[in-house]
C-alpha cells in the first residue's frame, strides 16, 4: 500500500531565505516549499547497497549516479547530491521545480529494484498583512483582511486571544477575508493569513461604533426595542438597557465606589478645614477680650496706687505740721491756719 505523507514547512525567513527540509523515502510523499527558498530531499537512508540509481522529474532524466558517482546532474548550478545520507538539496526554488518527481533503484545487473514517487509543491510566502475596519449605519463593524503576496492563502480570526464565535459574527466566517461583527464585539481583533510555506497575522484594537441597544418606552407611549446611536437617542422616556455590558460600561460602574469615596474624602476635610478657621477666630478674640480685661486691670491699680500716694502725702504733710508746731510756745494750740501756712511755706 503506498503511503502519503505530507509535510509542513519549517520557515527560517523569508522568500530567499526559507529552507524547508521533505522526506521523500516513502511513495507517494508529498513535499512543499517556498518560492526562491531552499528544500531539502533525503531519497533514502543510505546508498551503499544501490548500485545505481536515477531521479526524474516529469519523466526527464535530472540526476543519475551510479557507485556513488555523479554521472549526470542538469540542475547542477543550484543543487547538489550528498550520497552519504542519500540526500539532494535543490536551491533557488522556482514555480518550474514543482511536480512529479521519480526516484528508481537498479540492481548491480541493472535490473530495476525499485521505484518510488514524490510530489513537490512550491508556493510564494505570505509578506505581509492588512487589517482595515469601518463602521455600519446600524453599528455593525466591517472588518477586512488582505495579503501581500502569498500562495493559496488561508484566513482565520481571534478575539482577545480566542476564537471569534457565532454571537459576534454578524456576516461572513472564520475562513473568510471580510467579516461583518456585531454592534456590542470589541478588543483586540487579529487576523492570522498563512499558506503552506509561511504564516503571518496583524492585530487591531477596536471598539464599538457608539450604538447602544434600547428596550423602552417611547415618548408617545410606543415600545422601542433596537440598536440607535447613543449621541442621538431621544426615543426613550427611560433608562436604556444593553443586551450585554461592554468593557467601556463595565469599567465606568467600577470606578463609581472609587468616585464616592473621594468625594466623601473631600466633604470631610472641607468640614475639618472650616471647623478650624472658626476655633482659630474664636480664640484670637478670647485673647483679645483676655488682653482688654488685663489692661482695665492695670489701670485700676494704677488709680487705686495713686489715691494711696495721695493719702500718704496728705499723712506726711499732717505730720510735719505738726512737729512745727510742737516747738512752738505751749501757751498756743496750733491752728489749722498754722498747717496751711506751714504746707504752702514748704511748696514755695
Amino acid at each position: 500500500m503506498k503511503a502519503v505523507v505530507g509535510f509542513m514547512v519549517i520557515l527560517l525567513g523569508v522568500s530567499h531565505g526559507v529552507e524547508t527540509h521533505c522526506d521523500g523515502r516513502h511513495d507517494g510523499a508529498q513535499c512543499y516549499g517556498a518560492l526562491g527558498g531552499t528544500v531539502d530531499i533525503q531519497l533514502m537512508d543510505s546508498t551503499s547497497e544501490i548500485s545505481r540509481y536515477q531521479l526524474l522529474k516529469n519523466s526527464l532524466k535530472i540526476l543519475d549516479v551510479r557507485e556513488k558517482m555523479i554521472l549526470s546532474n542538469t540542475i547542477v548550478h543550484r543543487s547538489v547530491f550528498f550520497p552519504s545520507n542519500g540526500t539532494f538539496r535543490i536551491t533557488n526554488l522556482s514555480r518550474t521545480d514543482s511536480g512529479d518527481y521519480t526516484l528508481q533503484t537498479f540492481d548491480s545487473d541493472g535490473k530495476s529494484s525499485g521505484v518510488q514517487i514524490l510530489q513537490l509543491f512550491f508556493q510564494a510566502p505570505v509578506s505581509s498583512v492588512l487589517l482595515v475596519s469601518e463602521c455600519l449605519s446600524q453599528g455593525e463593524r466591517r472588518v477586512s483582511c488582505s495579503s501581500e503576496g502569498g500562495d493559496s492563502p488561508q484566513y482565520s480570526w481571534t478575539l482577545d486571544g480566542r476564537t471569534l464565535t457565532d454571537a459576534e459574527i454578524l456576516s461572513g466566517n472564520m475562513k473568510t477575508n471580510v467579516i461583518t461583527l456585531k454592534q456590542h464585539v470589541s478588543g483586540h481583533l487579529a487576523c492570522s493569513v498563512k499558506n503552506l510555506v509561511s504564516k503571518v497575522s496583524k492585530e487591531q484594537r477596536l471598539s464599538t461604533c457608539g450604538f447602544i441597544f434600547i428596550n423602552c418606552t417611547s415618548v408617545n407611549g410606543t415600545q422601542v426595542s433596537g440598536w440607535v446611536y447613543e449621541a442621538n437617542n431621544i426615543l426613550c422616556i427611560e433608562p436604556t438597557t444593553e443586551p450585554s455590558t461592554t468593557p467601556q460600561t463595565a469599567v465606568e460602574i467600577g470606578h463609581l465606589p472609587l468616585i464616592s469615596g473621594v468625594l466623601s474624602t473631600l466633604i470631610i476635610f472641607l468640614v475639618v478645614v472650616v471647623a478650624a478657621v472658626c476655633a482659630q477666630r474664636k480664640k484670637q478674640n478670647s485673647k483679645t477680650k483676655e488682653e482688654e480685661n488685663d489692661q482695665e486691670e492695670i489701670f485700676a491699680d494704677l488709680r487705686v496706687v495713686k489715691q494711696q500716694a495721695k493719702q500718704l502725702e496728705k499723712r506726711a504733710e499732717l505730720e510735719f505740721c505738726r512737729v512745727k508746731c510742737s516747738k512752738r510756745p505751749r501757751q498756743t494750740e496750733p491752728t489749722i491756719d498754722d498747717c496751711l501756712y506751714v504746707n504752702v511755706h514748704k511748696f514755695r
